[in-house]
């Protein structure tokens, strides 16, 4: 049975994997037999190494340098409701289910109308933000898990109770990884990630979510969807942990960059006990990605102003911060955006964005009987990898 997660076929260059009789897999382990051995946590030999600690320092950074950023926005919600959308469709693409960010924000409000791919990113978007709002009542947990899992698949998803579940390649048919099975036994693993998570209070908390990622994906406790519910997870459990204060990691996007170590170093870790390289490879992924969504965060708040001061000086009769900071929301606009934030009645919010047209800001885009407008310049900021 080939499944798209955690172990994808576009990990490792063929051949990359070795031969179980000569690894230096644990004896308990075959690539061929349910994983029912596989170790609790925490790991059996420390994991918080001198190279570890030198990386997760320069995480922590990075996020404190992230949550100040995200701070001095005036309205967080042009991030809230944009790199979570790029986080969606990232994560989506490593498990070759592709669409664009163009797509993702044109159906942003209007789901129904889109490819069942940009439902799929859309529906992992949302299911990011309701594991967000949760946060406030439980933490990260096996109940949440299942929530985040059925929304990204669209229907109720609990844990594996049927066997037969085994990851092959695309390519050659080869099983590569084959997760334990039975749900008692899944429901003992589960519970034994959740308790580390949030008991094993003497490791740091970005080793902590490092290392239950991979228990996570090594546990595969559902029969798909795993590997996008253990990368919201990621973000969830950072949040809790209060290094992180909105949903804006774009995790994904180091992932998509080094996909093949993703899937080796994971792999590893169950082949031959490889801790520390999965470790740094996470908490790279951590810092790189923070700063890069820091960077980012600044030229959007410089685009915003830019375009406050050329409204203010080539349509000062329609200028008001309000109208700003809708078109910087999200990067199609809509009428009805205008409308329900008060700024002007439909007639005149219509006006409003076709002047915006005039003056080369937004672009206008039929879509069906749906109007339309592009913030150009943000939609670009976006979508650059600058």
């Amino acid at each position: 049975m080939s499944l798209r997660e955690p172990y994808g076929d576009n990990m490792v260059q063929k051949g990359d994997f070795c031969d179980t009789s000569v690894s230096l897999a644990p004896a308990s382990w075959s690539a061929l037999q349910p994983y029912n051995q596989l170790p609790r946590l925490p790991p059996p030999h420390e994991i918080e190494s001198r190279a570890v600690l030198k990386h997760c320092i320069t995480a922590r950074a990075a996020l404190a340098a992230l949550n100040q950023a995200t701070a001095l926005l005036p309205n967080p919600t042009m991030l809230i409701n944009t790199l979570p959308l790029l986080e969606a469709r990232a994560s989506s693409e490593i498990e070759n289910i592709v669409t664009t960010a163009d797509k993702l924000f044109q159906h942003l409000q209007a789901e129904s109308a889109a490819d069942p791919a940009t439902k799929e990113a859309l529906r992992y978007r949302s299911a990011l933000m309701q594991g967000v709002a949760a946060l406030a009542k439980k933490p990260v947990c096996i109940g949440l898990a299942e929530q985040v899992c059925s929304e990204i698949e669209g229907t109720t998803m609990q844990i594996r109770r049927l066997p037969g579940t085994a990851l092959a390649s695309d390519s050659t048919g080869a099983i590569i990884y084959t997760p334990p099975e039975g749900e008692p036994l899944l429901r003992d693993l589960l519970s034994n990630w959740e308790h580390f998570m949030h008991n094993a209070t003497e490791v740091d908390p970005l080793v902590r979510m490092a290392v239950a990622h991979y228990q996570f994906e090594a546990i595969h406790p559902f029969t798909d969807g795993n590997g996008r519910t253990g990368r919201v997870l990621n973000t969830l459990f950072i949040m809790e942990q209060q290094l992180l204060t909105l949903p804006v990691l774009y995790l994904s996007r180091f992932i998509i960059a080094h996909k093949a170590d993703y899937y080796r170093r994971l792999l590893d870790v169950t082949r031959t006990g490889a801790w520390e390289p999965w470790l740094i490879y996470m908490l790279t992924a951590i810092a790189e990605t923070a700063a890069w969504t820091t960077l980012k965060i600044a030229a959007i708040r410089t685009l915003a102003d830019e375009t406050a001061v050329t409204v203010k000086t080539k349509l000062p009769k329609i200028y008001s911060r309000d109208l700003v900071d809708v078109i910087f929301e999200q990067p199609y606009c809509r009428i009805q955006n205008l409308t329900e934030r008060g700024i002007a009645g439909r007639q005149a919010a219509a006006r409003y964005l076709k002047a915006l047209v005039e003056v080369g800001l937004l672009r206008e885009l039929a879509i069906g009987r749906d109007k339309l407008f592009v913030n150009i310049a943000l939609m670009q900021l976006l979508t650059s990898e600058a």
